[in-house]
């Protein structure tokens, strides 16, 4: 069936049955390798490493989502990224944006950067920004919309038309984490690669760890094919199989993570205890009209400052929550509360973090789709903790 809307393809795209015995969902094929009927000649699985059956169909659907050609599962979300910075050879040049994930910016800073690779920061709010600091040993734009934690809005389509127009042979890729496909696409919008850590919002349900790329480029694809082949950095079937099972409902968990979303974020926005909100959904978001454009809705994460600049303050906050629990990682269906200068960014420099605003007052919420009352009530009680 072609052209299926989103919430059919995230149920149906790229899946068929099982051929032996008809199974709706797909077998964990547990096996490291495959009987061959003659040397070299097999039914398309060889060895694990390079491809297995439970894998495969994970991937096809990660593919449909984006509207990709091509998709692969890695072990995590670094090792997508990882596989994408091993496209690049030293001497070459990556832009990004100046508010990234930590473990982003950690693995550009104290990996490749060792192994010759150079990174330039900039703040991509301003298509501007980005096009001025391109050099001739710019190879690789990395976008990351929403950014982790202040979430700020990148124009994927202005920024990708941009750079094509003055150099065509420089890659764009999206970190699509925050967003998901059910939010925004950037492959439709002119980007080459997009990357997710599907641990999160993919997945959904905190039970995983997984990255993903999507391309719809042949030649790059081969390219990543043989990086993942040549590093092993594979999702394994059983995760494929748990990552299969969430992606089906991705796009009823994204409604009512927006619409939770929104809701914290106008409670918080209200607050007399609280300073400042960072959600693109709020029209006083400095690009709302940005994110309106090119996304369906604004998504389940919200970032917000205390008044009360105190780290005794944030604390007192982050120990008194109940149903939002302070932990690492978003996305899943239950809320999370995190404090990214100690935990996701706890790897950035303080003076680094506080160039861009990530203060000790900084709190993230991964808004869940729990009740909206009873996450307001317990967000009230831990601000009047």
């Amino acid at each position: 069936m072609q052209n299926m809307k989103f919430n059919t393809k995230t149920i149906h795209g790229g899946q068929m049955h099982e051929e032996t015995t008809g199974s709706v969902m797909p077998p964990v094929f547990l096996t490291s390798t495959f009987a061959q009927s003659s040397p070299g000649e097999h039914k398309g699985y060889a060895y694990a490493r390079g491809t297995n059956p439970t894998r495969t169909a994970l991937e096809a659907s990660f593919a449909a989502l984006e509207n990709g050609t091509h998709a692969f599962a890695f072990a995590s979300g670094m090792a997508a990224i990882d596989a994408v910075l091993r496209l690049l050879k030293p001497g070459d040049e990556v832009i990004a944006g100046d508010d990234l994930y930590g473990g982003t910016y950690r693995m550009f800073t104290q990996l490749f950067q060792k192994y010759g690779l150079e990174f330039t920061y900039v703040d991509m709010n301003s298509i501007e920004n980005v096009t001025n600091a391109i050099t001739a040993n710019t190879k690789l734009i990395w976008i990351e919309t929403p950014t982790n934690p202040l979430m700020k809005i990148a124009d994927i389509e202005a920024i990708s038309a941009k750079i094509k127009d003055e150099n065509s042979e420089i890659l764009v890729a999206v970190d699509n984490t925050f967003a998901t496909p059910y939010l925004q696409k950037p492959l439709d919008l002119g980007a080459d690669i997009v990357m997710h850590s599907a641990t999160k919002y993919l997945g959904g349900h905190s039970d995983l760890v997984m990255g993903a790329l999507m391309v719809n480029n042949e030649k790059l694809a081969k390219d990543i094919h043989f990086i993942q082949f040549a590093a092993g950095a594979i999702a394994g079937p059983m995760d494929s199989f748990l990552a299969l099972r969430g992606v089906k409902t991705l796009h009823v968990r994204m409604q009512r993570h927006c619409e939770n979303g929104l809701k914290v974020a106008k409670f918080l926005d209200a607050h007399s205890k609280v300073d400042k909100v960072y959600y693109p959904g709020l029209e006083t978001h400095e690009s709302y009209a940005i994110a309106k454009k090119q996304m369906n809705d604004f998504g389940g994460m919200v970032s917000f400052k205390l008044k009360d600049e105190s780290k005794k303050e944030t604390f007192a906050f982050l120990e008194s929550t109940k149903l939002f629990t302070l932990a690492e990682s978003l996305g899943g269906v239950e809320s999370l509360v995190n404090h990214p200068v100690t935990m996701s960014h706890g790897s950035i420099p303080e003076k680094e973090r506080l160039k861009i605003g990530i203060t000790d007052s900084l709190i993230r919420l991964s808004v869940g789709i729990e009740d909206i009352e009873d996450l307001l009530n317990d967000l009230e009680q831990a601000l009047n903790a």
